[in-house]
């Protein structure tokens, strides 16, 4: 089956059979069950004004199928829709509150191949909707509780393509972005966009900022030339090309823009886990507050949070679960470690083009070359592993006992059971938490070097082995 309801949205592979797969049927159910809520909770005082949702698309191959079955859906509910067309979900989560709307529907499985498509459902303030909120639409789905609109009182589309450019726009006018510091780095950089809305929005915003841009994959015709999912392996081409091109730096996004990697000078990653790293060191320098990030993120945030006197807090794994913890601990930026970055001073959602600001200003800034900068902060390594879990394998009792088993150990510094089970040791740490999407434990460590990080992991790989009995 590769059709995932979640509490964030519905995603599942095209084609196949109606409820295994994202079929037409699938996506005009949710699209449905959404609308049907937002109709239910609505805040409107007048009972016959209409509702308002934005909808946008990234540029996969089913994106106009699953684009055109949604909003006609939304406008059988009698709901009017402004269509930004080909977009990014950062800028979809913009134009919610610039257009007071309702809420807003993003049509990207993000960093998933190209067979697959997911509706992605905001609330009000363009923000991913809660556990509570999402559970109650999977009921309504489920229920197929339905009363679609007659015929004078259908909605009505919208369409409006400015939004990208007005995305770019409210990113340069932030106070921390000096475009003029950019201008006068003269720097040259090649932007992988894997010909999705990316390859057209991150070479706007760079052009705006007096960047030479060397392009590549930047055709938004959703065939993706990689795997999308920004990580070393897949990066050989841009990693040649920035080095070929003697280029100051390579920027990559996934397709629908919420995910950001950098390539430095000599064609080594960055590290996707020090995107976030880098951008909250430029922002605390200028603004000093707080910060946060999911428990499966890098510590190397930690200590540049602390270093800058704010206080760092670890959410459980989850963009809306970080955004929570952001708005309790007050928190000036956050995010998670695969390069995603949450700058509230725009908007509570990911965005690479606040990140690829943020950082070209920093770098500018420091006067010194991506590779150093890099080196500049703390070094820390990750170990990311998996279990396949079998009906045999009972994750609670697992989880129950690697908890029994370090909460009173010495080497323990803390322990957190908010989301699975965190073990901070002095020197590194690791994370075990059942996966939301597939049928595996995921065994996240973090260490002072890469031996010592996969050593950990298999250790406890060892230990969740003789609990389990495998």
């Amino acid at each position: 089956m590769t059709l995932i309801k979640s509490i964030s949205g519905i995603r599942g592979t095209i084609g196949g059979k109606v409820g295994d797969n994202l079929t037409p049927v699938d996506a005009v159910k949710f699209a449905s069950a959404y609308g049907t809520w937002l109709k239910q909770n609505s805040k409107k005082e007048n009972a016959n004004s209409k509702l308002k949702v934005v909808v946008g698309r990234d540029a996969r191959i089913s994106g106009p199928m699953i684009h055109n079955l949604v909003v006609n859906t939304l406008v059988g509910l009698g709901i009017d829709v402004v269509d930004l067309g080909l977009s990014t979900t950062p800028t979809v989560e913009v134009a919610v509150p610039l257009e007071k709307a309702d809420g807003g529907i993003i049509l990207t499985a993000s960093h998933n191949p190209k067979q697959w498509n997911a509706l992605k459902l905001l609330n009000e303030k363009g923000e991913f909707l809660n556990g509570v909120e999402g559970e109650k639409i999977l009921q309504i789905a489920e229920a197929e509780a339905f009363d679609f609109s007659t015929v004078d009182d259908l909605g009505e589309i919208f369409e409006n393509d400015a939004y990208m450019d007005i995305h770019i726009d409210e990113v340069l006018n932030l106070p921390l972005v000096d475009i003029e510091a950019v201008k006068a780095a003269k720097f040259k950089v090649v932007v992988d966009g894997v010909n999705s809305s990316g390859g057209i929005i991150i070479p706007k915003l760079l052009e705006l900022m007096g960047v030479e841009v060397v392009k590549l994959y930047c055709e938004p015709n959703g065939h993706f030339p990689h795997n999308p999912e920004p990580l070393k392996e897949h990066l050989t081409d841009i990693s040649e090309l920035v080095v070929k091109e003697k280029a100051d730096l390579g920027v990559v996004v996934d397709p629908d823009v919420d995910r950001l990697a950098f390539i430095c000078e000599d064609g080594e990653m960055f590290g996707e886990e020090y995107t976030l790293v880098a951008c909250a060191d430029f922002v605390l320098g200028k603004t000093p507050g707080n910060t946060v990030s999911n428990m499966s993120s890098s510590r190397a945030l930690r200590d540049v949070t602390n270093a800058h006197k704010g206080i760092y807090e670890a959410s459980a794994v989850g963009e809306v679960n970080v955004v929570e913890l952001m708005k309790k601990n007050n928190a000036i930026i956050g995010g998670e470690g695969n390069g995603g970055i949450i700058y509230p001073e725009l908007h509570y959602g990911r965005d690479s083009l606040v990140g690829v600001a943020l950082f070209l200003t920093h770098l500018a800034n420091k006067k010194m070359s991506v590779s150093a900068l890099r080196a500049s902060y703390p070094e820390y390594f990750m170990s990311k592993n998996k279990i396949e879990l079998t009906p045999q394998i009972d994750v609670d009792t697992i989880l129950v006992a690697m908890t029994e088993k370090y909460k009173n150990d010495s080497s323990t510094g803390s322990l957190s059971t908010i989301d699975g089970v965190k073990i901070d040791f002095a020197e590194n740490w690791v994370h075990l938490r059942k996966s939301n999407t597939e049928p595996i434990i995921r065994i996240y460590t973090e260490a002072a070097s890469q031996e010592k990080a996969d050593a950990l992991a298999l250790r406890i790989i060892d230990e969740i082995k003789a609990v389990a009995g495998i």
